[in-house]
This record gives C-alpha cells, sequence and structure tokens, in this order.
C-alpha cells in the first residue's frame, strides 16, 4: 500500500526525473502506527526522502552518461530510488533494489514508463551469490560504522568480478577511515554540493582486471 505522495520534478542536465515522494505528514503517522502495534521489525523510513548524497549521485550519473550506457545497471539500498530512475534513461537494464519492499512500490509508480526498470527486495548482508551487475550503484550507505566491513565486502565483491563501483557519501568523519579503504580503487573522484551538503562521489574499478 502506498502512502499518500507526490511525484516531484527535478532536473539534472538534460535529464528530467520524477520520483514518487511520500508526505512526510503521512510518513510520520505511519512510523507512529507501527510502533503502537509494536512491529517487530519496523525502523524509521529514512528510505521515504531524498537524501544529498542521492542527489549528488543522481548529478554525477548526469555528467558522465557513458558510464552507464549499455550497461547493467544495479543499486542497493535505493530508497525509493532517484539515481536509479535517471540510470533508466541510459542503461540497458536496471534493477533497482532495497532491504525492504515499502520503498520500491514507490520507485516502480515512477519508472512505469521504463521498460528497462525492475525492482527486488536485497539485503546486503545475504546476496545471492549469482548477483552481478556491470555498474553498482551506492549512495549513503556508509552512516553506520558496524556495517562498514561488510559493506567493504560487498563492493569488493562486484570489483572483483569487473564491475564499476559509483559511491556517494556526504563527507562524515566517522566514515572516513572506509573511504579511505576505497582509495585504491578510486578512478575517479568529485565533490558535489546538493541541497548544501557537500558529497564525495568516487568511481571504484579494479585496475588489476583491466587488459
Amino acid at each position: 500500500m502506498l502512502l499518500p505522495a507526490s511525484f516531484i520534478t527535478l532536473q539534472f542536465n538534460q535529464y528530467t526525473v520524477q520520483p514518487l515522494v511520500p508526505q512526510p505528514i503521512a510518513v510520520q503517522q505511519w512510523h507512529q502506527q507501527q510502533l503502537n502495534r509494536q512491529v517487530p521489525t519496523h525502523v524509521f523510513p529514512y528510505w521515504a526522502k531524498i537524501w544529498p548524497a542521492a542527489k549528488a549521485l543522481t548529478q554525477f550519473l548526469a555528467d558522465h552518461p557513458l558510464l552507464l550506457k549499455n550497461k547493467q545497471v544495479l543499486e542497493l539500498a535505493a530508497g525509493i530510488g532517484l539515481p536509479s530512475l535517471l540510470a533508466a534513461q541510459i542503461a540497458q537494464q536496471v534493477t533497482c533494489t532495497d532491504y525492504v519492499q515499502e520503498p520500491l512500490a514507490y520507485a516502480t509508480e515512477a519508472a512505469k514508463h521504463y521498460a528497462n526498470f525492475t525492482t527486488a527486495v536485497l539485503n546486503w548482508n545475504s546476496l545471492p551469490k549469482d548477483l552481478s551487475a556491470d555498474v553498482l550503484l551506492l549512495s549513503d550507505v556508509n552512516y553506520e560504522p558496524a556495517a562498514f566491513e561488510r559493506l567493504q565486502q560487498v563492493i569488493h565483491q562486484f570489483l572483483q568480478q569487473g564491475a564499476t563501483v559509483i559511491i556517494s557519501t556526504p563527507q562524515r568523519l566517522m566514515a572516513k577511515s572506509f573511504i579511505n579503504t576505497l582509495q585504491r580503487y578510486c578512478t575517479h573522484q568529485q565533490e558535489i554540493n546538493a541541497d548544501a551538503v557537500y558529497c564525495t562521489v568516487m568511481v571504484l574499478q579494479n585496475q588489476l582486471l583491466k587488459p
């Protein structure tokens, strides 16, 4: 079931993206209802808004469309899928994923005109062994230090497969060590101001796999 939501129009260079965003009041009311019902798996729906790092990643993709051209693209922890919605205008195939189903309903509705767009529930703690992509998109995923080791494993797994990983993160001090571990794979880095928040976007590739 979709909460009350509105399409918003965002422009990234020549690309127009129209995500479907739940209304904040409706999100707060739904969250409170889940707490009142003591739903054991419920956490605050951080997926229900567009974060600056997602806008920064989307802008970066608009600036560098050749990274997506004719590619199989996978976004993990996508929320309502802003970067995936832009990628669908460029890539051959886009799979937009999150660890819960709720945000994917909004992404599906926003992407109904894209035949190359699919969604799936995926948890990075238990990814299918045969999961692969040409390009992996990640935005604002490194906010919980307890998850850093697993995230590094996921990124390394895709890099070993020859994928390009594009990660966008706000410049958090606590995440500095995590970002430093990725520098050896970084082939391009750009700072982007999104909603007055400076975000770092990094392109990661396994140079040892290049001919």
